[in-house]
Protein backbone atom coordinates (compact mmCIF):
# COMPACT_ATOMS: atom_id res chain seq x y z
CA UNK A 1 0.00 0.00 0.00
CA UNK A 2 2.97 2.32 0.47
CA UNK A 3 3.31 2.75 -3.31
CA UNK A 4 -0.05 4.46 -3.38
CA UNK A 5 0.59 6.77 -0.44
CA UNK A 6 3.85 8.75 -0.57
CA UNK A 7 3.29 9.78 3.05
CA UNK A 8 3.82 6.16 4.14
CA UNK A 9 7.00 5.70 2.13
CA UNK A 10 9.19 7.31 4.86
CA UNK A 11 7.96 4.65 7.31
CA UNK A 12 9.04 1.91 4.93
CA UNK A 13 12.41 3.60 4.35
CA UNK A 14 12.99 3.98 8.08
CA UNK A 15 12.45 0.24 8.60
CA UNK A 16 14.89 -0.46 5.75
CA UNK A 17 17.40 1.90 7.36
CA UNK A 18 17.09 0.08 10.70
CA UNK A 19 17.67 -3.28 9.06
CA UNK A 20 20.74 -1.99 7.21
CA UNK A 21 22.15 -0.74 10.53
CA UNK A 22 21.68 -4.25 11.90
CA UNK A 23 23.62 -5.71 8.96
CA UNK A 24 21.03 -6.55 6.28
CA UNK A 25 22.56 -5.72 2.92
CA UNK A 26 19.32 -5.75 0.90
CA UNK A 27 16.34 -5.41 3.21
CA UNK A 28 12.95 -6.44 1.86
CA UNK A 29 10.17 -4.46 3.52
CA UNK A 30 6.48 -4.64 2.72
CA UNK A 31 3.72 -2.78 4.50
CA UNK A 32 0.52 -4.80 4.54
CA UNK A 33 -2.88 -4.89 6.11
CA UNK A 34 -2.79 -6.51 9.58
CA UNK A 35 -4.88 -9.62 10.17
CA UNK A 36 -6.87 -7.73 12.80
CA UNK A 37 -7.34 -3.97 12.57
CA UNK A 38 -7.45 -3.60 16.34
CA UNK A 39 -3.68 -4.16 16.30
CA UNK A 40 -2.97 -1.20 14.03
CA UNK A 41 -3.52 0.28 10.62
CA UNK A 42 -0.58 -1.29 8.78
CA UNK A 43 1.86 -4.07 9.58
CA UNK A 44 5.21 -5.45 8.44
CA UNK A 45 6.83 -8.87 8.79
CA UNK A 46 10.31 -7.48 7.95
CA UNK A 47 11.73 -8.62 11.31
CA UNK A 48 10.48 -12.16 10.76
CA UNK A 49 11.82 -12.14 7.21
CA UNK A 50 15.38 -11.07 8.16
CA UNK A 51 15.81 -12.49 11.70
CA UNK A 52 17.45 -15.71 10.55
CA UNK A 53 19.87 -13.81 8.33
CA UNK A 54 20.90 -11.65 11.32
CA UNK A 55 20.76 -14.55 13.79
CA UNK A 56 18.56 -12.36 16.00
CA UNK A 57 15.23 -13.45 17.54
CA UNK A 58 12.45 -11.87 15.42
CA UNK A 59 10.69 -10.34 18.45
CA UNK A 60 13.92 -8.68 19.59
CA UNK A 61 14.57 -7.33 16.09
CA UNK A 62 11.00 -6.02 15.83
CA UNK A 63 11.35 -4.21 19.16
CA UNK A 64 14.55 -2.49 18.00
CA UNK A 65 12.86 -1.31 14.83
CA UNK A 66 9.78 -0.07 16.69
CA UNK A 67 11.92 1.86 19.16
CA UNK A 68 13.64 3.71 16.32
CA UNK A 69 10.30 4.38 14.59
CA UNK A 70 8.78 5.81 17.78
CA UNK A 71 11.83 8.01 18.40
CA UNK A 72 11.65 9.47 14.89
CA UNK A 73 9.53 12.39 13.77
CA UNK A 74 8.02 10.66 10.76
CA UNK A 75 4.84 12.18 9.36
CA UNK A 76 1.65 10.16 9.82
CA UNK A 77 3.23 7.81 12.36
CA UNK A 78 1.40 7.75 15.68
CA UNK A 79 2.89 4.59 17.21
CA UNK A 80 4.77 1.40 16.35
CA UNK A 81 4.47 -1.77 18.41
CA UNK A 82 6.28 -5.10 18.26
CA UNK A 83 3.91 -8.06 18.54
CA UNK A 84 4.90 -11.70 19.00
CA UNK A 85 6.38 -13.52 17.21
CA UNK A 86 7.94 -10.49 15.51
CA UNK A 87 5.36 -8.41 13.67
CA UNK A 88 5.64 -4.63 13.49
CA UNK A 89 2.21 -3.03 13.89
CA UNK A 90 1.88 0.64 13.01
CA UNK A 91 -0.87 3.04 14.00
CA UNK A 92 -1.30 6.07 11.78
CA UNK A 93 -2.20 9.58 12.92
CA UNK A 94 -5.40 11.47 12.23
CA UNK A 95 -3.43 13.64 9.77
CA UNK A 96 -3.02 10.63 7.51
CA UNK A 97 -6.76 10.01 7.43
CA UNK A 98 -7.48 13.71 6.88
CA UNK A 99 -5.27 13.62 3.80
CA UNK A 100 -6.86 10.34 2.69
CA UNK A 101 -10.39 11.78 2.79
CA UNK A 102 -9.24 14.89 0.94
CA UNK A 103 -7.43 12.75 -1.64
CA UNK A 104 -10.56 10.67 -2.33
CA UNK A 105 -12.57 13.87 -2.70
CA UNK A 106 -10.05 15.46 -5.05
CA UNK A 107 -9.41 12.39 -7.21
CA UNK A 108 -12.98 11.07 -7.38
CA UNK A 109 -13.20 8.34 -10.01
CA UNK A 110 -9.40 8.24 -10.36
CA UNK A 111 -8.84 7.28 -6.72
CA UNK A 112 -7.36 3.79 -6.55
CA UNK A 113 -6.31 3.69 -10.18
CA UNK A 114 -2.60 3.38 -10.91
CA UNK A 115 -0.08 3.42 -13.73
CA UNK A 116 1.44 0.00 -13.05
CA UNK A 117 0.54 -1.20 -16.56
CA UNK A 118 1.08 2.06 -18.41
CA UNK A 119 2.18 1.56 -22.03
CA UNK A 120 1.50 -2.19 -21.83
CA UNK A 121 -0.65 -3.90 -24.43
CA UNK A 122 -2.82 -6.85 -23.34
CA UNK A 123 -5.16 -9.11 -25.32
CA UNK A 124 -7.84 -11.01 -23.39
CA UNK A 125 -9.68 -13.82 -25.16
CA UNK A 126 -12.82 -14.78 -23.25
CA UNK A 127 -16.36 -16.16 -23.50
CA UNK A 128 -16.17 -17.49 -27.11
CA UNK A 129 -19.75 -18.84 -26.94
CA UNK A 130 -20.88 -21.76 -29.09
CA UNK A 131 -22.38 -20.45 -32.33
CA UNK A 132 -25.18 -23.02 -32.28
CA UNK A 133 -27.11 -21.96 -29.15
CA UNK A 134 -27.52 -19.33 -26.43
CA UNK A 135 -24.89 -18.55 -23.79
CA UNK A 136 -25.18 -20.76 -20.70
CA UNK A 137 -23.94 -20.17 -17.16
CA UNK A 138 -20.43 -21.40 -17.92
CA UNK A 139 -20.16 -18.77 -20.66
CA UNK A 140 -21.58 -16.20 -18.25
CA UNK A 141 -18.90 -16.86 -15.64
CA UNK A 142 -16.21 -16.82 -18.33
CA UNK A 143 -17.53 -13.52 -19.67
CA UNK A 144 -17.70 -11.79 -16.30
CA UNK A 145 -14.22 -12.97 -15.31
CA UNK A 146 -12.79 -11.82 -18.64
CA UNK A 147 -14.45 -8.41 -18.52
CA UNK A 148 -13.38 -7.99 -14.88
CA UNK A 149 -9.74 -8.58 -15.86
CA UNK A 150 -10.08 -6.13 -18.75
CA UNK A 151 -11.43 -3.35 -16.54
CA UNK A 152 -8.88 -4.02 -13.77
CA UNK A 153 -5.95 -3.79 -16.20
CA UNK A 154 -7.42 -0.68 -17.81
CA UNK A 155 -7.52 0.85 -14.31
CA UNK A 156 -3.74 0.32 -14.31
CA UNK A 157 -3.23 2.19 -17.56
CA UNK A 158 -2.99 -0.84 -19.88
CA UNK A 159 -4.29 -0.85 -23.42
CA UNK A 160 -6.57 -3.90 -23.37
CA UNK A 161 -8.23 -5.64 -26.31
CA UNK A 162 -11.31 -7.78 -25.64
CA UNK A 163 -11.73 -10.61 -28.11
CA UNK A 164 -13.47 -13.93 -28.73
CA UNK A 165 -13.19 -16.90 -31.07
CA UNK A 166 -16.20 -18.02 -33.11
CA UNK A 167 -15.89 -21.76 -33.83
CA UNK A 168 -18.39 -21.46 -36.66
CA UNK A 169 -17.68 -24.51 -38.79
CA UNK A 170 -17.88 -28.28 -38.59
CA UNK A 171 -20.41 -30.93 -37.67
CA UNK A 172 -22.04 -28.93 -34.84
CA UNK A 173 -23.13 -26.17 -37.22
CA UNK A 174 -24.25 -28.73 -39.79
CA UNK A 175 -26.48 -30.26 -37.11
CA UNK A 176 -27.96 -26.82 -36.45
CA UNK A 177 -28.69 -26.47 -40.17
CA UNK A 178 -30.43 -29.84 -40.19
CA UNK A 179 -32.37 -29.04 -37.02
CA UNK A 180 -33.62 -25.79 -38.54
CA UNK A 181 -34.73 -27.50 -41.75
CA UNK A 182 -36.67 -30.14 -39.77
CA UNK A 183 -37.97 -28.28 -36.72
CA UNK A 184 -38.26 -24.83 -38.26
CA UNK A 185 -40.69 -25.98 -40.94
CA UNK A 186 -44.18 -24.55 -40.93
CA UNK A 187 -45.45 -27.79 -42.45
CA UNK A 188 -44.05 -31.24 -41.77
CA UNK A 189 -44.55 -32.13 -45.43
CA UNK A 190 -41.96 -29.57 -46.48
CA UNK A 191 -38.85 -31.34 -47.87
CA UNK A 192 -35.79 -31.28 -45.60
CA UNK A 193 -33.48 -30.08 -48.34
CA UNK A 194 -31.17 -27.04 -48.40
CA UNK A 195 -32.13 -26.45 -52.05
CA UNK A 196 -35.84 -26.34 -51.21
CA UNK A 197 -35.21 -23.89 -48.37
CA UNK A 198 -33.18 -21.70 -50.72
CA UNK A 199 -36.02 -21.58 -53.24
CA UNK A 200 -38.87 -21.31 -50.69
CA UNK A 201 -37.55 -19.68 -47.49
CA UNK A 202 -41.08 -18.51 -46.59
CA UNK A 203 -41.96 -22.12 -45.72
CA UNK A 204 -39.77 -21.91 -42.63
CA UNK A 205 -40.44 -20.13 -39.34
CA UNK A 206 -38.46 -17.22 -37.97
CA UNK A 207 -37.67 -16.71 -34.27
CA UNK A 208 -40.09 -13.78 -34.19
CA UNK A 209 -42.93 -15.96 -35.44
CA UNK A 210 -42.47 -18.40 -32.57
CA UNK A 211 -41.75 -15.52 -30.13
CA UNK A 212 -38.34 -16.85 -29.18
CA UNK A 213 -35.03 -15.09 -28.75
CA UNK A 214 -33.04 -15.97 -31.91
CA UNK A 215 -30.24 -17.91 -30.20
CA UNK A 216 -32.76 -19.87 -28.10
CA UNK A 217 -34.63 -20.79 -31.27
CA UNK A 218 -31.37 -21.99 -32.83
CA UNK A 219 -30.51 -23.92 -29.67
CA UNK A 220 -33.85 -25.72 -29.78
CA UNK A 221 -33.24 -26.75 -33.40
CA UNK A 222 -29.74 -27.98 -32.55
CA UNK A 223 -30.86 -30.01 -29.52
CA UNK A 224 -33.61 -31.72 -31.52
CA UNK A 225 -31.12 -32.53 -34.26
CA UNK A 226 -28.77 -34.09 -31.73
CA UNK A 227 -31.53 -36.49 -30.67
CA UNK A 228 -32.38 -37.41 -34.26
CA UNK A 229 -28.83 -38.11 -35.33
CA UNK A 230 -28.17 -40.39 -32.36
CA UNK A 231 -30.66 -42.93 -33.68
CA UNK A 232 -30.37 -42.38 -37.45
CA UNK A 233 -26.94 -43.17 -39.00
CA UNK A 234 -28.23 -42.41 -42.51
CA UNK A 235 -29.26 -38.88 -41.55
CA UNK A 236 -25.97 -38.35 -39.75
CA UNK A 237 -24.12 -39.32 -42.92
CA UNK A 238 -26.14 -36.77 -44.88
CA UNK A 239 -25.29 -34.04 -42.36
CA UNK A 240 -21.60 -34.96 -42.51
CA UNK A 241 -21.78 -34.64 -46.28
CA UNK A 242 -23.01 -31.07 -45.78
CA UNK A 243 -19.76 -30.37 -43.92
CA UNK A 244 -17.81 -31.61 -46.94
CA UNK A 245 -20.05 -29.57 -49.26
CA UNK A 246 -19.41 -26.48 -47.14
CA UNK A 247 -15.65 -26.98 -47.34
CA UNK A 248 -16.03 -27.37 -51.10
CA UNK A 249 -17.76 -23.97 -51.20
CA UNK A 250 -21.23 -25.21 -52.27
CA UNK A 251 -23.30 -22.00 -52.54
CA UNK A 252 -26.65 -23.15 -51.11
CA UNK A 253 -24.98 -24.84 -48.12
CA UNK A 254 -23.05 -21.63 -47.41
CA UNK A 255 -26.23 -19.53 -47.57
CA UNK A 256 -28.04 -21.85 -45.14
CA UNK A 257 -24.92 -21.82 -42.90
CA UNK A 258 -24.88 -18.02 -42.83
CA UNK A 259 -28.63 -17.85 -42.20
CA UNK A 260 -28.78 -20.13 -39.16
CA UNK A 261 -25.63 -18.56 -37.67
CA UNK A 262 -27.27 -15.13 -37.94
CA UNK A 263 -29.87 -16.27 -35.38
CA UNK A 264 -27.18 -17.10 -32.85
CA UNK A 265 -25.11 -13.99 -33.47
CA UNK A 266 -28.15 -11.75 -33.09
CA UNK A 267 -29.27 -13.39 -29.85
CA UNK A 268 -25.82 -13.50 -28.28
CA UNK A 269 -25.29 -9.84 -29.13
CA UNK A 270 -28.46 -9.00 -27.17
CA UNK A 271 -27.18 -10.95 -24.15
CA UNK A 272 -23.75 -9.29 -24.27
CA UNK A 273 -25.29 -5.84 -24.54
CA UNK A 274 -27.48 -6.61 -21.54
CA UNK A 275 -24.36 -7.58 -19.58
CA UNK A 276 -22.59 -4.42 -20.85
CA UNK A 277 -19.86 -6.67 -22.26
CA UNK A 278 -18.13 -6.21 -25.59
CA UNK A 279 -15.59 -7.62 -28.02
CA UNK A 280 -13.16 -5.40 -29.88
CA UNK A 281 -12.54 -8.24 -32.29
CA UNK A 282 -13.98 -11.70 -33.04
CA UNK A 283 -11.91 -14.34 -34.82
CA UNK A 284 -14.10 -16.50 -37.07
CA UNK A 285 -12.77 -20.03 -37.42
CA UNK A 286 -13.70 -20.38 -41.09
CA UNK A 287 -11.23 -17.61 -41.90
CA UNK A 288 -8.15 -19.24 -40.38
CA UNK A 289 -8.75 -22.97 -39.81
CA UNK A 290 -6.56 -24.01 -42.74
CA UNK A 291 -3.60 -21.79 -41.86
CA UNK A 292 -2.23 -24.06 -39.13
CA UNK A 293 -0.78 -26.63 -41.50
CA UNK A 294 1.97 -24.26 -42.68
CA UNK A 295 3.29 -24.06 -39.11
CA UNK A 296 3.33 -27.85 -38.87
CA UNK A 297 5.41 -27.96 -42.05
CA UNK A 298 7.79 -25.37 -40.55
CA UNK A 299 8.07 -27.45 -37.39
CA UNK A 300 8.91 -30.59 -39.37
CA UNK A 301 11.62 -28.76 -41.32
CA UNK A 302 13.14 -27.37 -38.11
CA UNK A 303 13.01 -30.77 -36.41
CA UNK A 304 10.61 -29.51 -33.76
CA UNK A 305 8.00 -32.12 -34.73
CA UNK A 306 8.33 -35.69 -35.92
CA UNK A 307 6.25 -37.56 -38.47
CA UNK A 308 5.09 -40.98 -37.36
CA UNK A 309 4.98 -44.06 -39.56
CA UNK A 310 1.24 -43.64 -40.17
CA UNK A 311 1.74 -40.03 -41.34
CA UNK A 312 0.55 -38.25 -38.21
CA UNK A 313 2.72 -35.44 -36.80
CA UNK A 314 3.75 -35.50 -33.12
CA UNK A 315 5.29 -32.78 -30.92
CA UNK A 316 8.44 -33.05 -28.83
CA UNK A 317 7.70 -31.31 -25.51
CA UNK A 318 9.90 -33.36 -23.17
CA UNK A 319 12.08 -30.35 -22.36
CA UNK A 320 8.95 -28.51 -21.13
CA UNK A 321 7.93 -31.37 -18.87
CA UNK A 322 4.77 -31.89 -20.91
CA UNK A 323 3.27 -34.91 -22.63
CA UNK A 324 3.35 -34.88 -26.42
CA UNK A 325 0.31 -34.36 -28.61
CA UNK A 326 -0.67 -34.94 -32.23
CA UNK A 327 -0.80 -31.69 -34.25
CA UNK A 328 -1.78 -33.20 -37.60
CA UNK A 329 -3.79 -36.38 -38.21
CA UNK A 330 -2.47 -39.19 -40.37
CA UNK A 331 -4.89 -38.21 -43.16
CA UNK A 332 -3.44 -34.68 -43.13
CA UNK A 333 -6.40 -33.01 -41.46
CA UNK A 334 -5.87 -30.46 -38.70
CA UNK A 335 -6.96 -30.52 -35.08
CA UNK A 336 -8.05 -27.76 -32.73
CA UNK A 337 -4.47 -27.24 -31.55
CA UNK A 338 -3.36 -26.87 -35.19
CA UNK A 339 -5.84 -24.04 -35.62
CA UNK A 340 -4.85 -22.53 -32.26
CA UNK A 341 -1.21 -22.33 -33.34
CA UNK A 342 -2.21 -20.35 -36.42
CA UNK A 343 -4.57 -18.14 -34.47
CA UNK A 344 -1.90 -17.34 -31.87
CA UNK A 345 0.44 -16.31 -34.65
CA UNK A 346 -2.28 -14.12 -36.18
CA UNK A 347 -2.87 -12.47 -32.80
CA UNK A 348 0.82 -11.74 -32.32
CA UNK A 349 1.04 -10.25 -35.79
CA UNK A 350 -2.11 -8.14 -35.37
CA UNK A 351 -1.54 -6.75 -31.88
CA UNK A 352 2.19 -7.06 -31.06
CA UNK A 353 0.90 -7.38 -27.48
CA UNK A 354 3.04 -7.63 -24.34
CA UNK A 355 0.69 -10.16 -22.82
CA UNK A 356 -1.94 -12.50 -24.25
CA UNK A 357 -4.51 -14.10 -21.95
CA UNK A 358 -6.93 -16.95 -22.59
CA UNK A 359 -9.90 -17.28 -20.22
CA UNK A 360 -10.80 -20.94 -20.79
CA UNK A 361 -12.11 -23.71 -18.52
CA UNK A 362 -9.84 -26.04 -16.50
CA UNK A 363 -10.36 -29.00 -18.82
CA UNK A 364 -8.11 -27.22 -21.35
CA UNK A 365 -5.18 -26.62 -18.97
CA UNK A 366 -2.86 -29.22 -20.52
CA UNK A 367 -3.79 -28.23 -24.07
CA UNK A 368 -3.03 -24.58 -23.31
CA UNK A 369 0.38 -25.43 -21.81
CA UNK A 370 1.17 -27.50 -24.90
CA UNK A 371 0.06 -24.67 -27.18
CA UNK A 372 2.26 -22.12 -25.40
CA UNK A 373 5.29 -24.42 -25.55
CA UNK A 374 4.76 -25.17 -29.26
CA UNK A 375 4.41 -21.46 -30.05
CA UNK A 376 7.71 -20.80 -28.27
CA UNK A 377 9.40 -23.60 -30.23
CA UNK A 378 8.10 -22.14 -33.49
CA UNK A 379 9.26 -18.64 -32.57
CA UNK A 380 5.73 -17.23 -32.49
CA UNK A 381 6.19 -15.89 -28.96
CA UNK A 382 7.65 -16.63 -25.55
CA UNK A 383 5.84 -18.78 -22.99
CA UNK A 384 6.03 -15.88 -20.54
CA UNK A 385 3.87 -13.78 -22.89
CA UNK A 386 0.99 -16.27 -22.72
CA UNK A 387 -1.33 -16.86 -19.75
CA UNK A 388 -4.20 -19.30 -19.29
CA UNK A 389 -6.84 -18.12 -16.81
CA UNK A 390 -8.96 -20.99 -15.56
CA UNK A 391 -12.13 -20.99 -13.49
CA UNK A 392 -14.43 -23.37 -11.62
CA UNK A 393 -17.66 -24.96 -12.76
CA UNK A 394 -21.12 -23.49 -12.18
CA UNK A 395 -24.32 -25.08 -10.91
CA UNK A 396 -27.55 -23.61 -9.57
CA UNK A 397 -29.19 -24.15 -6.20
CA UNK A 398 -32.68 -25.60 -6.60
CA UNK A 399 -35.61 -24.40 -4.58
CA UNK A 400 -35.37 -27.61 -2.51
CA UNK A 401 -31.74 -26.83 -1.63
CA UNK A 402 -30.11 -29.27 -4.06
CA UNK A 403 -27.81 -28.45 -6.95
CA UNK A 404 -28.99 -28.39 -10.55
CA UNK A 405 -26.22 -29.63 -12.83
CA UNK A 406 -25.97 -28.68 -16.51
CA UNK A 407 -25.38 -30.92 -19.49
CA UNK A 408 -25.13 -29.75 -23.09
CA UNK A 409 -25.52 -33.34 -24.29
CA UNK A 410 -28.81 -33.72 -22.48
CA UNK A 411 -30.02 -30.25 -23.37
CA UNK A 412 -30.32 -29.28 -19.69
CA UNK A 413 -28.15 -26.18 -19.77
CA UNK A 414 -29.26 -23.14 -17.82
CA UNK A 415 -29.07 -20.13 -20.07
CA UNK A 416 -27.71 -16.76 -19.00
CA UNK A 417 -30.85 -15.03 -20.28
CA UNK A 418 -33.10 -17.25 -18.18
CA UNK A 419 -31.08 -16.60 -15.04
CA UNK A 420 -31.15 -12.84 -15.61
CA UNK A 421 -34.90 -12.90 -16.31
CA UNK A 422 -35.66 -14.90 -13.18
CA UNK A 423 -33.62 -12.59 -10.94
CA UNK A 424 -35.24 -9.54 -12.53
CA UNK A 425 -38.73 -10.95 -11.98
CA UNK A 426 -38.03 -11.40 -8.27
CA UNK A 427 -36.58 -7.91 -7.93
CA UNK A 428 -39.45 -6.31 -9.83
CA UNK A 429 -41.93 -7.98 -7.53
CA UNK A 430 -40.04 -6.67 -4.49
CA UNK A 431 -39.89 -3.12 -5.85
CA UNK A 432 -43.59 -3.15 -6.74
CA UNK A 433 -44.46 -4.22 -3.19
CA UNK A 434 -42.18 -1.66 -1.53
CA UNK A 435 -43.17 1.47 -3.41
CA UNK A 436 -45.66 2.88 -5.87
CA UNK A 437 -43.34 4.07 -8.63
CA UNK A 438 -44.16 4.19 -12.36
CA UNK A 439 -43.70 0.78 -14.06
CA UNK A 440 -40.93 2.12 -16.34
CA UNK A 441 -38.88 3.33 -13.36
CA UNK A 442 -39.37 0.01 -11.59
CA UNK A 443 -38.30 -1.90 -14.70
CA UNK A 444 -35.18 0.26 -15.11
CA UNK A 445 -34.19 -0.13 -11.45
CA UNK A 446 -34.88 -3.87 -11.51
CA UNK A 447 -32.69 -4.33 -14.60
CA UNK A 448 -29.74 -2.48 -13.02
CA UNK A 449 -30.15 -4.40 -9.76
CA UNK A 450 -30.33 -7.66 -11.71
CA UNK A 451 -26.97 -6.98 -13.32
CA UNK A 452 -25.54 -6.06 -9.93
CA UNK A 453 -26.90 -9.21 -8.27
CA UNK A 454 -25.71 -11.60 -10.97
CA UNK A 455 -22.32 -10.04 -11.67
CA UNK A 456 -21.37 -9.71 -8.02
CA UNK A 457 -22.46 -13.26 -7.23
CA UNK A 458 -20.22 -14.61 -9.97
CA UNK A 459 -17.26 -12.35 -9.19
CA UNK A 460 -17.11 -12.49 -5.39
CA UNK A 461 -15.66 -16.03 -5.35
CA UNK A 462 -12.07 -16.92 -6.13
CA UNK A 463 -12.30 -17.79 -9.81
CA UNK A 464 -10.88 -21.32 -9.49
CA UNK A 465 -13.58 -22.33 -7.04
CA UNK A 466 -16.69 -24.07 -8.31
CA UNK A 467 -19.73 -21.91 -7.80
CA UNK A 468 -23.31 -22.71 -6.80
CA UNK A 469 -25.57 -19.83 -7.78
CA UNK A 470 -28.23 -19.17 -5.15
CA UNK A 471 -31.08 -17.00 -6.44
CA UNK A 472 -32.32 -15.95 -3.01
CA UNK A 473 -28.91 -15.15 -1.60
CA UNK A 474 -27.98 -13.08 -4.66
CA UNK A 475 -30.79 -10.56 -4.05
CA UNK A 476 -30.55 -10.23 -0.28
CA UNK A 477 -30.20 -6.68 1.02
CA UNK A 478 -27.88 -7.91 3.78
CA UNK A 479 -24.90 -10.24 3.73
CA UNK A 480 -22.51 -10.81 0.84
CA UNK A 481 -24.57 -9.79 -2.17
CA UNK A 482 -24.23 -7.14 -4.84
CA UNK A 483 -27.61 -5.79 -3.77
CA UNK A 484 -26.19 -5.20 -0.28
CA UNK A 485 -23.31 -3.20 -1.77
CA UNK A 486 -25.70 -1.17 -3.93
CA UNK A 487 -27.97 -0.47 -0.96
CA UNK A 488 -24.95 0.70 1.04
CA UNK A 489 -24.01 3.11 -1.73
CA UNK A 490 -27.59 4.38 -1.94
CA UNK A 491 -27.49 5.00 1.82
CA UNK A 492 -24.45 7.27 1.41
CA UNK A 493 -26.23 9.21 -1.32
CA UNK A 494 -29.38 9.55 0.75
CA UNK A 495 -27.42 11.01 3.68
CA UNK A 496 -25.54 13.47 1.46
CA UNK A 497 -28.69 14.69 -0.28
CA UNK A 498 -29.94 15.97 3.07
CA UNK A 499 -26.94 18.33 3.27
CA UNK A 500 -26.38 19.61 -0.29
CA UNK A 501 -24.35 22.69 0.64
CA UNK A 502 -21.20 21.59 2.38
CA UNK A 503 -17.65 22.80 2.84
CA UNK A 504 -15.52 20.06 1.29
CA UNK A 505 -12.15 21.72 1.88
CA UNK A 506 -10.03 21.76 5.03
CA UNK A 507 -12.06 19.13 6.87
CA UNK A 508 -10.87 18.70 10.44
CA UNK A 509 -10.51 15.01 11.22
CA UNK A 510 -10.95 13.92 14.81
CA UNK A 511 -8.88 11.20 16.40
CA UNK A 512 -10.48 8.04 14.94
CA UNK A 513 -12.90 6.29 17.25
CA UNK A 514 -15.79 4.11 16.08
CA UNK A 515 -14.77 4.71 12.49
CA UNK A 516 -11.11 3.59 12.70
CA UNK A 517 -11.82 0.30 10.91
CA UNK A 518 -13.73 2.19 8.21
CA UNK A 519 -10.90 4.69 7.69
CA UNK A 520 -8.30 1.94 7.53
CA UNK A 521 -10.38 0.06 4.98
CA UNK A 522 -10.63 3.15 2.78
CA UNK A 523 -6.86 3.34 2.70
CA UNK A 524 -6.66 -0.29 1.47
CA UNK A 525 -8.78 0.27 -1.66
CA UNK A 526 -5.79 0.93 -3.97
CA UNK A 527 -4.24 -2.29 -2.69
CA UNK A 528 -7.41 -4.25 -3.54
CA UNK A 529 -7.23 -2.89 -7.08
CA UNK A 530 -3.54 -3.74 -7.30
CA UNK A 531 -4.07 -7.34 -6.12
CA UNK A 532 -6.91 -7.80 -8.61
CA UNK A 533 -4.53 -6.70 -11.36
CA UNK A 534 -1.59 -8.82 -10.24
CA UNK A 535 -3.60 -12.03 -9.79
CA UNK A 536 -5.96 -11.34 -12.72
CA UNK A 537 -8.95 -11.93 -10.45
CA UNK A 538 -11.35 -9.23 -9.28
CA UNK A 539 -12.72 -11.30 -6.39
CA UNK A 540 -10.30 -9.34 -4.17
CA UNK A 541 -12.18 -6.19 -5.07
CA UNK A 542 -15.60 -7.75 -4.51
CA UNK A 543 -14.60 -9.07 -1.08
CA UNK A 544 -13.07 -5.70 -0.21
CA UNK A 545 -16.35 -3.91 -1.03
CA UNK A 546 -18.27 -6.27 1.26
CA UNK A 547 -15.90 -5.44 4.12
CA UNK A 548 -16.09 -1.72 3.44
CA UNK A 549 -19.90 -1.75 3.35
CA UNK A 550 -20.06 -3.79 6.54
CA UNK A 551 -17.76 -1.34 8.34
CA UNK A 552 -19.75 1.65 7.06
CA UNK A 553 -23.11 0.22 8.10
CA UNK A 554 -21.79 -0.68 11.57
CA UNK A 555 -20.54 2.87 12.01
CA UNK A 556 -23.79 4.32 10.69
CA UNK A 557 -25.80 2.28 13.21
CA UNK A 558 -23.62 3.33 16.15
CA UNK A 559 -23.12 7.04 15.46
CA UNK A 560 -25.52 9.67 14.08
CA UNK A 561 -24.05 11.49 11.09
CA UNK A 562 -26.49 14.38 10.70
CA UNK A 563 -26.30 15.73 14.26
CA UNK A 564 -25.45 19.45 13.67
CA UNK A 565 -22.30 18.95 15.74
CA UNK A 566 -18.86 20.39 15.03
CA UNK A 567 -17.92 16.98 13.61
CA UNK A 568 -20.82 16.74 11.16
CA UNK A 569 -18.76 18.03 8.21
CA UNK A 570 -16.10 15.42 8.92
CA UNK A 571 -18.65 12.60 9.14
CA UNK A 572 -20.29 13.73 5.90
CA UNK A 573 -16.89 13.86 4.18
CA UNK A 574 -16.19 10.34 5.41
CA UNK A 575 -19.59 9.18 4.14
CA UNK A 576 -18.90 10.72 0.75
CA UNK A 577 -15.51 9.01 0.62
CA UNK A 578 -17.12 5.64 1.30
CA UNK A 579 -19.66 6.22 -1.47
CA UNK A 580 -16.96 7.24 -3.93
CA UNK A 581 -14.84 4.17 -3.21
CA UNK A 582 -17.86 1.85 -3.51
CA UNK A 583 -18.70 3.43 -6.88
CA UNK A 584 -15.09 3.14 -8.07
CA UNK A 585 -14.90 -0.51 -7.10
CA UNK A 586 -18.23 -1.41 -8.65
CA UNK A 587 -17.18 0.26 -11.90
CA UNK A 588 -14.24 -2.13 -12.20
CA UNK A 589 -16.61 -5.02 -11.51
CA UNK A 590 -18.83 -3.72 -14.32
CA UNK A 591 -21.70 -2.76 -12.00
CA UNK A 592 -23.58 0.52 -12.33
CA UNK A 593 -24.65 2.30 -9.15
CA UNK A 594 -28.11 3.74 -8.44
CA UNK A 595 -28.66 7.06 -6.71
CA UNK A 596 -31.82 5.82 -5.04
CA UNK A 597 -33.97 2.70 -4.86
Amino acid sequence: MEENYPGITPIKKKIEECLKQEGVERPEVKLDRPSDLQFGDIASNAALRHSQELKTPPQQLAEKICQQLNNSSLPYLKAAEAVSPGFINITLSSDFFAELIQEISDQGREFGRNSNYQDQSWVIEHTSPNPNKAMHLGHLRNNLIGMGIIRALAAGGAQVTSEAVDNNRGIAIAKLMYGFLVYGRKNTNTPVQPEHWHQHPEEWLSPDEVEQKPDHFAGYCYTQAQKDLKSDPETEQMVRQWVADWEAGEEVIWKLWEYVLSFVYQGQKQTLERLESYFDHIWHEHQHYNKGKQYIEQGLKKGIFQQLEDGAVLTNLESYGLSDTIVLKRDGTSLYITQDIALTALKKEKYQADKMVWVIGPEQSLAMQQLFAICEQLGIGKQSEFTHITYGYVSVKDRDGGQRKMSSREGTEIFADDLLDEIKERLQKRLEEEQGRPPKEIDNAAEKLTRAAVKFNFLKSERKQSLVFDHEQSIQTTGDSGIYVIYSYVRTRSILRKKPNRNKKNITVREPNQERELLALLSYYPEAVKRSQEDLSVHYLAQYLLELCSAFNKWYEKEPILDDSNEEEYKLALTESVGQVIKNGLEILGIETLEEI
